[in-house]
């Protein structure tokens, strides 16, 4: 695989860190935020999926076989899935505008969002998320990305699952409804 591919994913990886940094300053004032054993779980699954799926700590026996091939095509495929996926996640942050919290959060004057990517999935920041992560598990090519992805999507349901709960508190039949209408991951599947 092209080292190019693995640099330019890093950039975009890098990209969204800044813009997420940057987005932090411009949030409405939290008036409920999820418990900090809730937030310790998810934090520390992200942290298990990162140290297995993109350090060296397990990169040995077969969680080190390639789950596909060595190709440029290959290589490429999974870079177009990491710039899609950050690109939905950062449109949907955008479109989320100040209600938007690195932890699951009710803003003050909390409205609820169903415009845009919003309409597409419940979750589209966490859809773009895993998506991108697939892609890079794709450049990587290793099995133990696999086993990554698997506990990123475990991750991003939990924390989508408290996020569904203070929603349906927060607005009652209308998120209801949404949740009928919207599915909550990918679109038109889950």
């Amino acid at each position: 695989m092209p080292l190019q591919v693995k640099n330019i994913i890093l950039g975009l990886w890098l990209a969204l860190a800044a813009i997420w940094l940057i987005g932090a300053f411009t949030t409405k004032p939290s008036v409920r935020r999820e418990s900090t054993r809730s937030r310790l779980r998810v934090t520390a699954l992200g942290a298990l999926a990162v140290v297995i799926g993109f350090t060296k700590y397990f990169e040995f026996g077969w969680l080190a076989r390639p789950f596909v091939p060595a190709t440029r095509a290959v290589a490429y495929a999974g870079l177009a899935l990491v710039f899609a996926g950050i690109s939905f996640a950062v449109w949907a942050r955008f479109y989320l505008g100040g209600n938007w919290s690195g932890v699951v959060t009710v803003k003050k004057d909390h409205n609820l969002v169903r415009q845009g990517p919003y309409a597409i999935v419940r979750h589209p920041i966490y859809s773009g998320l895993l998506l991108a992560i697939l892609g890079s598990v794709v450049v990587y090519r290793e099995l133990r990305g696999v086993i990554a992805v698997v506990l990123f999507l475990v991750m991003l349901r939990l924390k989508s699952l408290t996020e569904e709960r203070f929603m349906t508190e927060k607005f009652g039949l209308e998120y209801r409804q949404y949740q009928q209408q919207v599915k909550a991951l990918i679109p038109f599947i889950w």
